[in-house]
């Protein structure tokens, strides 16, 4: 069966002002967040989690990937993005992973917004008010510092001990002011050959 939400959150940050400074373009971040009923809760050790994956993963997938695209005016404003879960105490860290790290829910992300990184991630087991961190990075260019972010927020009553929280993020913009270069920069300081990717 598809999956079981209790219910959906859309959480919206704008930075106007980052270290006293007014941001030329102010900073968006935005995450679309289920909450499930965990489809392996009270079976014990499930040897073969695919059924599950199957029945909730692309639905979901679809579902967040909707509310981020609607949120951000569309997918070609998106410029870094990421994804996270949080199980609850009474299931297992692969219970997490098994939603998030599948094709089947992913890839309605990356092909919404045109994206060649792979998603960066978070899954973790914890109780309700955890934090929920969604790494983010540039959906085309993995090297891109000034993309690297953080979305950071916790749900009071989430997740519960039987379900999972899953969430998708992304951001219009990098960090303000970003000034520490980027993942190029370092390597041809440090002699690496950028036109041999072997060589990085």
């Amino acid at each position: 069966m598809p999956a079981q939400v209790r219910k959906t959150l859309l959480h919206i940050e704008e930075t106007f002002i980052e270290g006293g400074k007014v941001a030329t373009t102010p900073l968006k971040l935005i995450a679309a967040i289920a909450i499930i009923k965990n489809p392996w809760a009270n079976q014990g050790f499930v040897e073969d989690l695919r059924p599950g994956i199957l029945d909730c993963a692309p639905g979901l997938g679809a579902q967040l990937t909707k509310m981020i695209i609607d949120a951000a005016g569309g997918g070609d404003q998106v410029e870094a993005y990421g994804k996270a879960a949080i199980v609850g105490l009474n299931g297992e860290v692969e219970h997490a992973s098994g939603i998030i790290h599948t094709l089947r829910f992913g890839n309605h992300f990356r092909e919404a917004v045109d994206a060649k990184s792979y998603l960066s991630f978070t899954n973790i087991r914890g109780g309700a008010n955890t934090a929920l961190q969604i790494p983010l990075m540039d959906k085309n260019d993995a090297g891109r510092r000034s993309h690297y972010l953080t979305i950071h927020l916790s749900i009071p009553d989430a997740p519960s001990a039987d379900e999972i929280v899953v969430a998708l993020g992304a951001s219009i913009g990098g960090r303000p002011h970003h000034r520490i270069g980027d993942r190029y920069q370092d390597l041809q300081e440090m002699g690496h050959d950028l036109d041999n990717p072997a060589a990085v």
